[in-house]
């Protein structure tokens, strides 16, 4: 069993889309994907995303979010970069904070 908190943990049965992004990477040879955090001073508030570097390419999330929700600003810039990868049409899961 690996050390990553069970799918039921995470509100369903296909795993973060960190973790799946991971596993696609792990089972197509690539390098493990690397997340980065931005920020834009918007007002008086800061807005967060992210971005992932994968298979040669740099991957942006779709959406802006709040600061405590920086962890959903990567499973974002995850998904995208799964669709990208699996040419997949795009989905319209929505994160909690997402601006």
């Amino acid at each position: 069993m690996s050390a990553a908190a069970p799918a039921s943990a995470q509100g369903n049965n296909r795993g973060s889309w960190q973790d799946r992004l991971k596993e696609h990477c792990r089972a197509a040879k690539l390098r493990e994907p690397l997340f980065h955090i931005v920020s834009d001073r918007r007002g008086g508030r800061t807005a967060w995303s992210s971005t992932v570097d994968v298979a040669g390419l740099n991957i942006a999330a779709r959406y802006w979010y709040d600061g405590q929700y920086l962890n959903n600003a990567r499973e974002d810039a995850a998904e995208v970069a799964l669709q990208q990868l699996n040419a997949q049409p795009p989905s319209s899961t929505t994160y909690a904070g997402q601006f």
